[in-house]
């Protein structure tokens, strides 16, 4: 990871939070990374140390960050993200689409009654 860390211009972040995830980007990882460097975050905002963001963000450590999660969310009304310049903030409802709502009700329904029916689950996901 640290070599992709220092090598990328943008990183984005995709993974479950879990405890080998939670503040898996801190200030040694985002030292690692480029001045110029862009980090993106789409999976769970406690996979990112906030306080450590923002501190690379104002002194210049990275760029700019991308974050369509926060811890907490919504972000306290004065949180720094929300007035940084160098950051984009949106509110992670891309599935918040009529389709996308549409299919994930279905699928649910489709869990939901197979369960009752002692049936496999058609969509189950297995840890490894």
């Amino acid at each position: 990871m640290e070599d992709l860390l220092q090598q990328s211009d943008f990183v984005m972040l995709v993974v479950n939070l879990t405890p080998e995830t939670t503040k898996l980007i801190g200030k040694h990882e985002l030292k690692l990374m480029k001045p110029t460097a862009t980090l993106i975050n789409i999976c769970r905002g406690q996979v990112v140390d906030q306080d450590a963001l923002v501190e690379a963000l104002q002194k210049g450590v990275i760029r700019a960050a991308a974050l369509d999660v926060t811890y907490p969310e919504p972000l306290p009304r004065h949180h720094p993200l929300l007035t940084m310049k160098n950051v984009i903030l949106s509110p992670h409802i891309g599935s918040a689409t009529y389709n996308t709502r549409k299919s994930m009700l279905q699928k649910m329904v489709e869990n939901a009654v197979a369960a009752i029916n002692g049936t496999p689950l058609p969509d189950e996901v297995v840890p490894r």
